[in-house]
């Protein structure tokens, strides 16, 4: 089966690059000749960052479902905009990191039907290095990933976290335990990817979906004069040169192990 995973959606840019790549599946604009909307079984988006540049909203939530997105993860900037709290608690289809604390809205894993015939677990997590302190990643997983795997083979595991070392180790940590450990949050693509020597894929980050003439998806003049004076300022997503970042990963539904990951970059020509 394959599984497509779409980078951090950046605010409207990357929103309307998402729905334009996915849109085009199967036609004959096509981003990738083979890849026709048989051939992929499973979306998931990385969508935190969508409303604006900072949160997720209902509506865009409902829009990302709406476009063929089976799943949308979340991250630190998930409780961003307050409208998505009472949507999170009926929502299964949006997930909030695994190892928040105890008694938040929304779960942080969940099964779902891919096709009516593929069970995909989905659990997403954060780090901990240079991020807001939440419960250990790896005991986290561990004990979801043991719960899980009584129902099927085939797990995606979101690590939303800074450290390129954190997310590395998570990855051999988790060699061989499912299918894939997909990095998030530095908006950064890497080039990294690759299948463990136990089956499972894995990139340190899949990249940003959104505006690349910019920092990590803000305007970048805004940035650099942050970085020279120290004075904050409003952030205001950028408008050009937009780009969908994404992973294509092939899974033997019968073992759950990977066989393939391909990184994927695609041009947005409004």
């Amino acid at each position: 089966m394959k599984v497509l995973f779409i980078g951090d959606v950046v605010g409207k840019p990357g929103r309307l690059a998402t729905y334009d790549f996915l849109g085009k599946i199967g036609t004959d604009e096509s981003p990738i000749p083979s890849l026709t909307r048989d051939y992929v079984d499973f979306i998931i988006a990385n969508g935190e960052n969508s409303a604006g540049g900072k949160g997720i909203t209902p509506p865009i939530a409902d829009e990302f479902f709406n476009n063929g997105i089976n799943v949308i993860t979340g991250g630190n900037h998930i409780w961003s905009q307050k409208e998505i709290i009472e949507y999170i608690n009926r929502e299964e289809r949006l997930l909030r990191p695994l190892n928040f604390p105890e008694g938040v809205p929304g779960r942080g894993s969940g099964i779902f039907l891919a096709q009516e015939q593929y069970k995909v677990g989905v659990i997403h997590i954060c780090g901990r290095v240079f991020m807001h302190c939440c419960d250990c990643p790896f005991r986290t997983v561990s004990r979801e990933i043991e719960w899980m795997r009584q129902h099927t083979k085939i797990i995606i595991v979101d690590i939303h976290a800074e450290a390129t070392s954190e997310k590395v180790a998570m990855g051999w940590f988790l060699d061989g335990k499912v299918s894939a450990c997909i990095g998030t949050h530095t908006h950064i693509p890497t080039a990294d990817e690759r299948i463990l020597p136990n089956g499972t894929a894995y990139i340190t980050d899949v990249g940003m979906t959104g505006p690349y003439d910019s920092v990590i998806g803000v305007e970048k003049e805004t940035i650099i004069n942050t970085f020279q004076t120290q004075m904050l300022a409003r952030h205001k997503v950028a408008q050009h040169d937009i780009k969908l970042s994404a992973v294509l990963i092939d899974i033997d539904p019968l073992t759950g192990k990977a066989t393939d990951i391909q990184r994927i970059s695609y041009q947005y020509k409004s």
